[in-house]
């Protein structure tokens, strides 16, 4: 779809951008519109309002395509980015977690079932988990979801490179502040640094 339109000099999201244009365009009551995960080339906000538009045009269509839709941009489902309508209707994969209140991504278990409804976690972690991501890197992405989650600052992953750097500069800027400019000597100064 679109030949002419894909280059090599252009993002993949143009290249949606491009196919997806195409859809809304050339799409009849016979048609299957498939957008995945369209809109996750741009910032959140973009694409959510890229999304949710282009599902708004489809469903004010008097006899619309069959449209099946695939995202991770679960802000959607606030009734301010789509419209409440009967032709809008939301499944999700059905995910078995033992207990409720479990927040460690090992006891998840992916059921591979569509049912209705709409995520209400996400599960970002544990596939990472099982993409073999490092430990380490998950435990972080947790403390920076956290953080997040709870409007707090993320803390900057400290180490003892990242520290002595710090104090290297730190010390500098000290320098720097109590030098005299008008009565120093600049070489001294410099050779000081």
């Amino acid at each position: 779809m679109g030949g002419k339109f894909m280059t090599a000099e252009q993002s993949t999201f143009m290249i949606d951008l491009h196919q997806v244009g195409m859809m809304l365009r050339q799409a009849t009551s016979r048609s299957l519109c498939l957008l995945d995960e369209f809109g996750k080339g741009t910032l959140t906000n973009d694409g959510i309002g890229l999304l949710g538009g282009t599902i708004t045009h489809f469903v004010n269509l008097e006899v619309p395509p069959k449209v099946l839709v695939c995202t991770h941009l679960t802000e959607l489902f606030n009734e301010s980015c789509l419209p409440k309508s009967e032709k809008i209707n939301f499944y999700t994969m059905s995910v078995l977690r033992p207990q409720e209140n479990s927040t460690n991504v090992e006891d998840i278990i992916f059921l591979y079932r569509i049912v209705p409804g709409h995520a209400a976690l996400s599960y970002g972690l544990h596939c990472a988990l099982l993409a073999g991501v490092p430990e380490e890197v998950i435990s972080r992405a947790r403390l920076i979801l956290d953080a997040i989650e709870n409007n707090k600052n993320v803390e900057r992953l400290c180490n003892e490179k990242i520290s002595s750097k710090d104090q290297q500069y730190k010390a500098a800027v000290d320098k720097l502040l109590a030098f005299d400019f008008l009565k120093g000597d600049l070489s001294t100064f410099f050779q000081d640094i």
